[in-house]
């Protein structure tokens, strides 16, 4: 039996990409979109969706009204609070999308999620994941890192999730690190951020990229460079169908796309 799968913010550029990749998964069924700036326009009007007779919503109980079982939110953060109380008093499994979520918002998240199941990941994109993964792995055996994440210009957190979470495995992974040898900034912030266990990190925001990250460890002789780029929107959504799949089967709230993969 297919899911029956809704997506809010539907209009946009993520929430159309979504679309496309339910349309296209045999198991799910795309059965509402939620957008208020596109509400009353059909769907295929506004995503290259074959036309399913689908109109745009303009406000999220169409997600009842349509049976929706998962719904799939890449919304701004302030908007994605709002929503995730919805979802949860409707029973709703959710994946989101949105980054910038603090730990007292997962402790209230955990807590509202009794009746269904929510899972938020900082990047859907397989290769990411696996990056954070192998820079977990070197981290006891390195002295320095840094990390670096590049993305479009119309990003307007720093750092990235995706960063922030790479530094948090990478200091939970390893407490030994070098201290930084700068004693003083020709300009401030010259060094960057300063994330967890001090691991610098740099943002870098510019026209023509989506999604990369590079990630820096150093030693004695030698230095180990770990790069995803994410070229496309595209590369999210073997994740984000991943994860529409198996949510159902992650109680309460999970963080992160690798909590579902099976490795």
């Amino acid at each position: 039996m297919s899911v029956r799968v809704g997506v809010v913010g539907a209009g946009g550029r993520m929430g159309q990409t979504v679309c496309q990749a339910v349309c296209e998964a045999t198991d799910l069924d795309l059965v509402a979109a939620v957008d208020p700036s596109f509400a009353g326009i059909n769907l295929a009007e506004v995503s290259s969706v074959e036309d399913l007779g689908l109109e745009i919503s303009p406000g999220l109980n169409a997600l009842i009204a349509a049976n929706v079982e998962v719904v799939v939110d890449f919304t701004h953060l302030d908007a994605a609070r709002k929503n995730l109380e919805f979802y949860a008093q409707s029973g709703i499994h959710a994946v989101i999308g949105t980054s910038g979520f603090t730990e007292t918002d997962h402790g209230e998240i955990a807590a509202a999620f009794t009746g269904s199941n929510c899972l938020i990941a900082p990047n859907f994109a397989i290769g990411a994941v696996l990056m954070i993964k192998f820079a977990e792995l070197a981290a006891p055996y390195f002295d320095t890192a840094e990390i670096i994440e590049l993305h479009h210009d119309g990003k307007v957190d720093s750092p990235s999730g995706t960063a922030i979470s790479t530094a948090e495995r990478m200091a939970a992974a390893s407490a030994e690190w070098a201290d930084d040898p700068t004693t003083s900034e020709t300009i401030p912030g010259g060094r960057g951020a300063s994330g967890p266990a001090g691991i610098p990190i740099h943002s870098v925001r510019m026209r023509g990229m989506t999604a990369h990250q590079e990630v820096l460890l150093g030693t004695t002789g030698q230095t180990l460079s770990l790069r995803h780029d994410s070229h496309d929107r595209s590369s999210f959504m073997p994740g984000v169908i991943l994860a529409v799949r198996r949510v159902g089967d992650a109680p309460g709230l999970t963080i992160g796309l690798d909590k579902v993969l099976d490795w």
